[in-house]
C-alpha cells in the first residue's frame, strides 16, 4: 500500500527498523501492528510527533525451527542495532499454542487472528530494497479510522484491549466497530 510506504519514507526511525529486521533474513518475516496502524492513525490525526511505540511486533513463520527460545535471542541481535526500542518477536509457527487456536498456515493467517482488524497489518523490506505492505482485512477500515472486532477473538478481549491500550484517548476520531 503506497500510502504507508510513503509515511514510513518519512520516519527515520521506522526505516532503520525494517532494515534492522530485514538483516535477520526471517522466512515471512513482517513488523506488524501498532508498528504500521500508529502512524497511519497519528497521520489521519495530524499528529506532528509520532506516538512513542510501546513494543515493535516482529512476526516471522519458521515450522521447522526447534530452538523454543529463538525468540529471545533474535530479541537480542534487534536490541544490539537498536537498544531504544522495545523488540517483540514471535514465531508464528508456534503461537497458535499459545492462542489456543488450530495451527496458523502463514504469518498472514496468523495475522488474521488478531483481536482488531486494524491491527493486521504488516510491513517489511524486500532484498530489492522495495518494501511489501500485507493486511489481513485490507487497509480500508484502517484508513477510515474505524477500530473493528475481528469475530475470531471474543468481544470481551477486543473491549478490554480498547480500554486498556486507549486507543480512544490517543487518536479521538476513531470509532469503534463491533
Amino acid at each position: 500500500m503506497n500510502r504507508i510506504i510513503r509515511l514510513i519514507e518519512q520516519d527515520k526511525v521506522r526505516i532503520k527498523a525494517l532494515k534492522s529486521v530485514a538483516s535477520l533474513s526471517l522466512p515471512q518475516c513482517y513488523i506488524a501492528a501498532g508498528f504500521i496502524r500508529n502512524l497511519v492513525w497519528d497521520s489521519l490525526h495530524g499528529k506532528q510527533t509520532p506516538t512513542p511505540l510501546n513494543d515493535v511486533d516482529v512476526i516471522y513463520y519458521d515450522a521447522s525451527e526447534s530452538n523454543e527460545n529463538e525468540y529471545l535471542e533474535l530479541e537480542a541481535r534487534l536490541l544490539t542495532l537498536m537498544p531504544e526500542l522495545n523488540w517483540q518477536v514471535r514465531n508464528q509457527a508456534r503461537m497458535h499454542i499459545r492462542n489456543n487456536d488450530k495451527p496458523y498456515l502463514n504469518s498472514v493467517d496468523a495475522m488474521s487472528y488478531w483481536p482488531e482488524k486494524e491491527t493486521a497489518v504488516a510491513i517489511r523490506k524486500l532484498e530489492n530494497q522495495d518494501y511489501e505492505c500485507v493486511s489481513v482485512f485490507g487497509f480500508d477500515s484502517l484508513f477510515d479510522l474505524k477500530l473493528s472486532h475481528n469475530t475470531k477473538r471474543t468481544k470481551a478481549i477486543f473491549k478490554h484491549r480498547v480500554k486498556s491500550k486507549q486507543w480512544l484517548n490517543h487518536w479521538p476520531k476513531l470509532v469503534l466497530v463491533y
